[in-house]
């Protein structure tokens, strides 16, 4: 595909996808088997439908990092109940979107606690109050601003918000002495993604936090993105990041231009 379609057929899914629903995009998903994966440090992941997880094993509990669906998260939850009794210490989520938030009612009674940024927290609340399932819902009862810390037994955790980028509400988690980091849905690995103007998502300042989150980490820090086109490449490097930066860049540098010949979505 030429660089200019492609740009422009982004510019088009933009478009369509101003009229996303958490719930339509949920169910797009296309069913498959899990994946449940030992990543490094007793950190991994699990796979199987909507935004990716990622799970500690440590050593005072278990730690959990976005929850999907209410019928996915029970397997990751049986999984980590499989390797030990210990308790569920933390549900930290990256944002409030559906595909990574509606799973948190399986935790219920379950986690001792569910963390998120504060802007998650009211768009979670109300997405809910829209659709009418605020029963399904397990809200986040410890939210933060700028940042949050946790030790999990020999692990020690991080939160990091750099403003708006696909929502108001994304947050990065670090898992430090594993040098893992969580980024949600700020990269969608060379897929398409959804910029969610309705709850405040910011192209600009989407590309300016990818430079910071590339400035913050090293090069053997091991990303895990909420979303890939390869359902095998979820996690990856600062170059991922960078190749991602450069597809906002180039879309908004597009956009503008058509903008400024005074074309609209209509005619472009």
């Amino acid at each position: 595909m030429q660089r200019r379609q492609f740009i422009q057929n982004s510019a088009l899914a933009m478009a369509v996808l101003s009229f996303y629903k958490s719930d339509v995009f949920a169910n797009t998903n296309l069913a498959r088997a899990y994946q449940f994966k030992l990543l490094r440090n007793d950190v991994g992941i699990f796979t199987e439908q909507g935004g990716t997880i990622a799970w500690l094993n440590g050593t005072s509990g278990f730690v959990v990092v976005d929850s999907q669906f209410p019928t996915t998260a029970p397997h990751v939850i049986e999984e980590l109940k499989n390797l030990s009794e210990k308790p569920f210490k933390y549900l930290l989520n990256t944002h409030h979107h559906g595909d990574h938030t509606a799973g948190n009612i399986a935790f219920k009674d379950l986690a001792e606690h569910v963390v998120a940024h504060q802007n998650s927290l009211v768009n979670q609340k109300l997405a809910a109050e829209k659709a009418k399932n605020n029963d399904k819902q397990l809200y986040p009862d410890v939210t933060f601003g700028k940042g949050w810390k946790a030790p999990v037994g020999k692990e020690k955790i991080s939160a990091s918000y750099y403003g708006s980028g696909h929502t108001n509400g994304d947050v990065v988690y670090h898992f430090e002495n594993a040098n893992i980091a969580h980024v949600g849905d700020l990269v969608f690995n060379r897929r398409y993604p959804y910029i969610d103007k309705d709850n405040g998502a910011h192209i600009g300042n989407w590309i300016t936090a990818l430079e910071q989150i590339q400035n913050k980490f090293d090069n053997d820090t091991l990303f895990i993105w909420g979303h890939s086109l390869n359902p095998e490449k979820v996690t990856g490097n600062k170059a991922d990041i960078k190749a991602f930066q450069n597809y906002l860049q180039s879309l908004m540098t597009f956009v503008g231009s058509e903008i400024k010949a005074g074309k609209t979505k209509e005619r472009s």
